[in-house]
């Protein structure tokens, strides 16, 4: 054991590679609140491409987009959250009934054509139609059959406050005497946004509630909405709205915790000790399932995503409203744009493949800094987490149309016995105990379903330092000592990194390093993929061990918190690396480790001397002196400053003989062909109980999801077509057409791709009758030239002529308007 642990921390870093990984060597962050500047900006080659979406109608001529490449990125959502907290006041929304009642007072549609241009589709689940997962859960979203109907609403809600005692007067509610006020926060920094709020506040003053506009940023809602204890009712709805994802996932596990489920303290109390907390036990059991792979197969784990989305718009505490299409720009001199299905232009591969005819780029983006810069419980806002992604290499990154895993810094090989099986794990495995506060022996006898091996590509963190083992060891460490079980007085559990990190803590049974650059990983998770095995069981550390040391300590010394969720509940200060005042912090604390020769307990165990440590510290020290900030990362740009008043932050090319990559790495993900529904032929006349075929022409596709459903939301048929020679047909049988209804019926179709799983969507009404008009008019016209009573024939011939106008007509502009919506 002794040998292995002096290989573990050996240092060999004999290859050379290459010099620099990005065609660019500084790429300076500017601020620009307003759209039309900033566009105007791109066009003229002051900034070179801009990070938030460019309203639709400031690109609907060819003028208006001269100089600019406009590219359409999918992901991002709206959304309103709706606070169930009871208070010393009453609260409508405390009641799932009236939350519920939200879904027929937003007009979706009018969201979507009037507000957001036509680029968007209406949503009412955490699952967005580009998402993977929601063909999965389509069939029971049709069930709700959501549709703007605020007489319904109105219904709904004025039997609620009936209930609870409230008084309707002259067209307003009281309670107790006073009138019910609603307190709508708008964030008034997105137009789309705002108008949302707008409309929301016109529909509940129509209901009969006094309305309270509280107007602000993502600053302000930290305070007023994310900040505050929910029963005390500062707040009742909010108009909130969601990037995509910096990456494109295949499997979402996290989606529906982070947007139902308490226990991922994204739900109104935020998991904060001293608050008010929504509570619902069945959806935390549910998502904690789909998160943590603790399912058996393909089927149950769409079950399990079918339950949770389900019970999340049953209740109705965050209700969605529709899928973005955002229109975002750059400047043709630049090349290279890699347009990521989740995160759009803005994904981390962007910046890091761009080409132009300067060796710098300037973006420009819609806020500089909100919320906290650090990796534990910060970077959670989009302006932040888009700047971030460049400063570090994940080990693991999503393939950008695929959504699939591949290995960036992490090689893996992946053993499963999984679903049912069981590994044995070598006895000379290590699991950190937090009571013990070392890393111990698993002993003998100890089982795990999965063992992923890691071989790491190493390299310099920013600060010139080599990283090795024991940055592995300390991020193991950190997980599992904050995601343990709270004890009494434990200091070392944080309100909202806590709950998650002790997810991944329940999986994993054991580490064991090999070598100074491999190590295995055991862990009681399984996936059908075993590429998701890899990922759950990643140890890639993305900040130096010394890093989080210090922050660690400053937070268990009362100086700071790592959450915003903690920060607020213990009166201190959100941790920010970027910030003078926390840097500082950082570095006072990594010189009183350097003082006192302070060796982690968690690097206790392993030989390193004292040189090593105080190499460590010192480097640290130096760049936080050179730079006043503590962002210390491994990626391919490093952040060279931040100035407040400037509002723009500066980053560079790491220029390193270590970094792995060179520059045009990432070239392979510049060009997708997209699968796309070409045509589609739908008879004008459909009768019903007769059999009915529809067939398809593609382009790129493999399979066709189609959904037939009658104007009332009833299903009339569901299935997967193969795609062969760039064509499919539907064929629905006699028994089929007839559960169809008299008039518009409803058909969606969803070409998707083995190798691209963003879909082409293909939305039309189908009109059906019960009576074959055509055979109806001849036999009309045969029989008439047997009679001398032909009086009311004109007057038939003349009813029977409008309805196939009127169908005709019907179906060519349901037609137009959605292909317009495509």
């Amino acid at each position: 054991m002794k040998v292995l642990l002096v290989l573990f921390l050996a240092f060999s870093f004999g290859v050379i590679y290459a010099e620099k990984g990005t065609h660019i060597n500084e790429i300076q962050f500017v601020q620009y609140l307003d759209e039309s500047n900033a566009l105007e900006e791109v066009k003229n080659g002051n900034l070179d491409m801009y990070y938030s979406r460019i309203p639709s109608e400031l690109l609907e001529t060819p003028e208006s987009r001269q100089n600019l490449d406009v590219f359409y990125v999918t992901g991002g959502s709206y959304s309103i959250l709706a606070n169930p907290a009871e208070g010393d006041k009453i609260n409508p929304f405390s009641s799932r009934e009236v939350r519920f009642a939200l879904n027929y007072l937003v007009d979706r549609r009018l969201v979507v054509d009037e507000l957001m241009g036509g680029y968007g589709i209406p949503m009412a689940s955490s699952y967005g139609p580009y998402d993977p997962d929601y063909l999965s859960i389509l069939s029971e979203m049709e069930k709700f059959h959501f549709r703007y109907n605020p007489e319904h609403a109105n219904d709904v809600i004025t039997k609620v406050l009936a209930e609870k005692g409230a008084q309707k007067t002259e067209g307003k509610w009281y309670y107790d005497g006073k009138p019910i006020e609603i307190i709508i926060f708008i964030r008034n920094d997105d137009p789309v946004r705002k108008s949302i709020g707008e409309i929301l506040s016109s529909e509940m003053e129509k209901i009969g509630f006094v309305v309270r506009k509280d107007f602000g940023d993502l600053n302000k809602a930290y305070v007023t909405v994310y900040g505050s204890n929910p029963s005390d009712l500062k707040w009742n709805l909010y108009t909130e709205g969601w990037a995509g994802r910096s990456a494109f996932v295949k499997y979402d596990s996290l989606g529906p915790a982070q947007m139902y489920a308490p226990w991922f303290s994204n739900m109104p109390g935020f998991n904060n000790p001293s608050y008010w907390n929504y509570k619902n036990p069945h959806l935390d059991y549910v998502t904690q399932k789909i998160y943590s792979g603790n399912f058996t197969s393909v089927v149950e784990r769409e079950n399990l995503i079918r339950d949770a989305v389900s019970e999340g718009v049953t209740e109705s505490v965050r209700v969605f409203l529709a899928s973005k299409i955002d229109p975002f720009v750059t400047n043709k001199r630049v090349s290279g744009v890699i347009n990521d299905f989740g995160g759009g232009i803005t994904n981390r591969l962007t910046p890091i493949n761009a080409r132009s005819s300067d060796d710098n780029l300037k973006i420009g983006v819609k806020q500089i800094y909100q919320g906290a810069w650090n990796p534990i419980g910060g970077l959670a806002d989009a302006y932040s987490k888009n700047i971030w992604d460049l400063l570090y290499d994940p080990g693991i990154f999503k393939n950008p149309y695929s959504g699939e895993n591949f290995s960036v810094r992490e090689n893996w090989k992946v053993e499963t016995a999984g679903p049912h099986g069981h590994l044995d794990v070598p006895r000379d495995a290590v699991i950190w105990d937090p009571v013990l506060q070392k890393w111990a022996n698993v002993g003998l006898g100890v089982n795990a379903t999965s063992k992923v091996t890691f071989d790491l590509t190493f390299g310099n963190w920013h600060s010139g330092q080599e990283m090795d083992m024991n940055d592995v060891l300390y991020s193991m460490y950190f997980s599992s000592e904050w995601g343990s079980p709270q004890t009494e007085n434990d200091k070392t559990f944080d309100s909202s990194y806590s709950p998650q990190a002790s997810q991944s803590q329940k999986t994993l049974v054991g580490m064991r390093p090999i070598d100074n650059h491999t190590v295995e990983v055991y862990v009681n998770y399984w996936h059908f993929d075993e590429s998701e095995i890899a990922g759950w069981a990643s140890v890639w550390p993305t900040v130096p061990w010394e890093v989080i040391a210090a922050m660690e300590k400053i937070v268990l010394d009362g100086k700071a918190s790592f959450s915003r969720t903690d920060a607020q509940a213990k009166n201190l200060n959100w941790l920010s690396l970027i910030v003078p005042r926390d840097a500082s912090l950082v570095r006072e604390t990594l010189g009183e480790f350097q003082r006192t020769k302070h060796v982690p307990a968690a690097l206790l165990s392993f030989d390193n001397d004292a040189k090593y440590y105080d190499s460590r510290y010192e480097s640290a020290i130096k760049w936080i002196d050179l730079k006043n900030h503590a962002v210390i990362s491994n990626g391919p740009f490093y952040l060279e400053s931040y100035s407040p008043e400037a509002r723009a932050m500066t980053v560079r090319s790491f220029d390193d003989p270590s970094y792995p990559f060179k520059a045009g790495y990432w070239e392979k993900f510049e060009k997708v062909n997209l699968p796309k529904i070409i045509q589609v032929d739908i008879p004008s006349q459909i009768v019903l109980g007769q059999p009915l075929e529809i067939p398809i022409r593609t382009s790129d596709a493999t399979q066709i999801y189609y959904f037939v459903s009658t104007g009332a939301g009833d299903e009339v048929d569901i299935g997967i077509l193969d795609v062969n020679q760039d064509a499919a047909k539907i064929t629905l049988s006699a028994e089929r057409t007839q559960k169809m209804i008299p008039g518009g019926n409803d058909l969606k179709l969803y070409a998707i791709s083995d190798l691209v799983l963003k879909p082409d969507i293909y939305t039309t009404s189908v009109f059906a009758t019960s009576v074959d008009y055509q055979n109806y008019t001849e036999t009309i016209t045969q029989n008439s030239s047997k009679t001398e009573n032909t009086g009311n024939l004109g007057l038939v011939s003349a009813i029977l002529g409008i309805m196939m106008i009127c169908v005709v007509a019907y179906v060519r502009k349901s037609k137009t308007r959605l292909q317009r919506q495509r």
